[in-house]
């Protein structure tokens, strides 16, 4: 727990937060903590552009630009920010990136309550979080060649995993709020890059990388 001589600092703690359903847990742990929701990723980039924040917590897959791409952008306009990044998605396969790109924190949205108040409150005290698993990850990758899927970039590990799960081009359009053409020109790149040529040959790689569950082919 914090030193109780800190409560003073953190009755003027602000977070910008994304993601619903973190507001009372955050409010029970820090009782005049003020929070400003927003719902994609171009009004958190105009909101950190206009305000003053102590604490960015934002998820990954948002609409328009991605919790990455918004990072990226954010270490940009004000690289002291922290910024804890929330995310479903399996944690060998953003973790890595998601840190190098300067985020002070990842963390599965399906971790316990006090993981979350710990990342917190590590983050505040000027430190990262990085839980054990993905810590070990990063050491292996000090040492480890990069393997392709490490390599994509932006939007292409989101669209490379909702390939690999059988979504086509519209599904994950509507889901990600990206044109139908933007999709197909990402998908295009991945395919360069993993020099593949169908959406199935994706579906296997991922599997074989443990990205994925077995899904029927």
């Amino acid at each position: 727990m914090l030193p109780k001589s800190l409560q003073i600092f953190l009755k003027y703690l602000t977070i910008l937060k994304i993601r619903l359903g973190l507001i009372q847990l955050l409010k029970d742990e820090y009782r005049s903590v003020k929070i400003t929701e927003v719902g994609d990723g171009e009004s958190l980039i105009k909101e950190i552009m206009l305000n003053d924040f102590d604490l960015v917590i934002a998820d990954l897959d948002m609409p328009g630009r991605s919790g990455l791409e918004a990072l990226e952008q954010i270490k940009l306009i004000k690289p002291r920010l922290p910024v804890l990044i929330l995310s479903i998605f399996t944690k060998e396969l953003y973790a890595v990136r998601v840190l190098r790109a300067g985020a002070a924190g990842y963390m599965n949205k399906n971790a316990a309550p006090f993981e979350l108040i710990k990342a917190v409150k590590l983050i505040l005290s000027g430190r990262k979080y990085i839980p054990s698993e993905i810590a070990e990850k990063l050491l292996v990758h000090v040492k480890v060649k990069k393997t392709l899927h490490e390599s994509l970039t932006n939007r292409e590990p989101e669209i490379f995993k909702l390939l690999a799960s059988g979504k086509t081009l519209t599904q994950i359009s509507n889901s990600l709020s990206l044109a139908i053409t933007t999709v197909s020109t990402h998908r295009g790149r991945i395919m360069k890059k993993f020099n593949l040529s169908t959406n199935s040959e994706l579906t296997r790689y991922a599997i074989a990388h443990r990205i994925i569950t077995d899904i029927e082919l």
